[in-house]
């Protein structure tokens, strides 16, 4: 992702190992599925050895534990959506504040009701397990200000190119950004529709960052 030219130095709570293995990757992959449907709680051990072909020895030989078992898959979530944001927000091709509505729709596409599945894994984790595991919340904590530092690189843009005033505090910004996308996007699924995210969406970019 973009780094902030405000160096900040983050400790990395994942821990992850430096090695290759498809039968741990296949692991985190179906767990990602998995919690993503149905979340921490009722996503159970042996559902996820099932649906991995995976014998509980070899979910032990990787993972210590359920707990370390979800950092990985939240890393493995936080990877992919990374990957999206270098994408779309590093398109120069564009303006900053075109780039960051693109991403924003973008999201709605991935993450709304249309979506295969709806919702965002931080933001549901955050709600289930964050109060209740140290590790957990540090991996959710990790990612977010990871996610608002490649918002805020592209708000930083904007400013310096005059599509925002110089009393813009990009870091700032950027958390409200973040932090309205999620709410927005907790309201879209209790609501079963995507009228809070287009709220989002036109307020933020028709009116808030408006000329």
């Amino acid at each position: 992702m973009m780094a902030s030219k405000e160096k900040v130095v983050l400790k990395n709570p994942f821990g992850t190992k430096m090695t290759s293995s498809s039968t741990r990757d296949r692991l985190i992959e179906v767990g990602l599925e998995l919690m993503r449907k149905h979340g921490y709680g009722a996503t159970g051990l042996q559902e996820i050895l099932h649906a991995a072909g995976v014998p509980k020895g070899s979910f032990y030989h990787h993972f210590g534990s359920k707990e370390e078992f979800t950092a990985a898959v939240i890393e493995r979530y936080f990877t992919l959506e990374a990957k999206h944001v270098d994408t779309v927000l590093s398109n120069t091709r564009q303006t900053p504040l075109k780039r960051l509505r693109r991403y924003f729709e973008e999201l709605i596409q991935m993450a709304g009701q249309s979506a295969p599945i709806a919702g965002c894994l931080l933001g549901s984790l955050s709600l289930e397990v964050a109060d209740a595991s140290p590790l957990l919340q540090s991996c959710l904590s990790f990612s977010f200000t990871q996610w608002q530092a490649a918002i805020a690189s592209v708000v930083r843009e904007a400013v310096e190119k005059g599509e925002l005033p110089q009393s813009t505090k990009p870091e700032s910004l950027a958390g409200f950004l973040l932090n309205s996308w999620e709410g927005a996007l907790l309201r879209s699924q209790a609501d079963e529709n995507d009228a809070p995210l287009k709220d989002f969406l036109r307020f933020v970019f028709d009116d808030l960052l408006a000329k």
